[in-house]
């Protein structure tokens, strides 16, 4: 038995010799140390060996595992030290080489021309509020005198969440929610996103608005001219054409739109020959809407219309980006294109 186990031994050896790598090792530890392996085999069949022979024998046994036991591990250390020296080798670091710097965000310049539209609001004397985006039809229409069969609710385009309860299609109901609460005088204003079912190079599905009103005794269009056309000298400087016209919101009355002249065509209403596509060739771009609020909406919030009036306006913050910007499609804005933000 001693005789057969040197064999096996110096015949492991030489399989061990042969190994380039741990799936030879791993070949060999199966031939020889697994289940059935010649070695394993040996190990078992000790106990069927005369009682004086069982000791020297598998003493002998567990010595030539326990010798090829570390004969596969040296192994295994001396082909991963040399796998690591090559990696090192190969893989190299020069840190004297100057650093990767890591590119720098910046504000998007929609959330720009929020701010400094609020900015110059809030220095007028408006206090800022937020309200939900998902609004009942009770704030969003009806308080604002736009009730179930009017024609105005067809205008809005509108995203219904379930049979009562819609994307608000403009920031205008949290106008009513302030005057639910507040008693005149009143400044507000509600700057935020707004959702209306609409799509092409000046609207967008999902925009953003700046809804303000100011309500006391005795204030008049004039207020709402001078407020207003302080507001658009500080946004676009005083070289920008602005001009009032006459329109219809069914929350206030008399109503008014305010333009500004086209910056893509200059007011001369062609680009290369072509009819200004963001003006439509008007030569005017609408930013504004405005107006003495109606009747209705105070009564709507528990006002007297007979003791108080007042002014609201709505600005749309995509609009005025395109002025200041020169910007001829609504919808560079929300396609996360790199090239096109940075150049703002």
């Amino acid at each position: 038995m001693k005789a057969a186990l040197d064999a096996l031994g110096l015949e492991i050896e030489d399989a061990l010799a042969g190994c380039r790598s741990e799936d030879d090792l791993e070949r060999v530890r199966i031939a020889f140390l697994g289940r059935k392996g010649r070695l394993t085999d040996v190990m078992r069949g000790v106990g069927a060996l005369p009682a004086e022979e069982r000791p020297a024998v598998g003493e002998l046994a567990n010595a030539l595992k326990r010798q090829v036991d570390e004969r596969m591990e040296a192994l295994r250390r001396e082909w991963r030290g040399a796998e690591r020296a090559r990696a090192l080798a190969t893989e190299r670091i020069d840190v004297t080489l100057p650093g990767r710097a890591l590119g720098r965000g910046s504000q998007h310049p929609l959330t720009t021309v929020m701010e400094e539209a609020v900015d110059i609001l809030v220095g007028l004397g408006f206090a800022a509020y937020d309200g939900p985006h998902i609004e009942d039809e009770r704030h969003n229409f009806e308080a604002l005198n736009i009730p179930a069969d009017h024609p105005a609710r067809d205008m809005q385009d509108t995203f219904f969440v379930d049979r009562t309860h819609v994307l608000r299609t403009h920031t205008s109901p949290v106008q009513i929610r302030v005057m639910e609460r507040t008693r005149p005088p009143v400044a507000a204003i509600a700057p935020g996103a707004v959702f209306r079912h609409d799509d092409d190079v000046t609207h967008s599905p999902m925009f953003h608005q700046v809804e303000g009103f100011l309500v006391d005794r005795r204030v008049t269009f004039g207020d709402l001219k001078g407020v207003l056309s302080l507001f658009v000298r500080r946004m676009f400087g005083r070289d920008a054409g602005v001009r009032f016209r006459p329109s219809f919101f069914p929350f206030t009355e008399p109503s008014a739109e305010i333009d500004v002249s086209c910056v893509i065509c200059g007011g001369t209403r062609a680009v290369e020959g072509a009819p200004c596509r963001v003006c439509k060739a008007t030569g005017w771009l609408e930013i504004l809407g405005s107006g003495m609020i109606h009747p209705a909406v105070f009564r709507a919030v528990g006002y007297d219309p007979e003791q108080v009036s007042g002014f609201a306006f709505g600005v749309g913050i995509e609009r005025m980006a395109m002025l200041k910007y020169g910007i001829g499609d609504i919808r560079l804005f929300f396609q996360n294109d790199l090239r096109f933000l940075r150049q703002l």
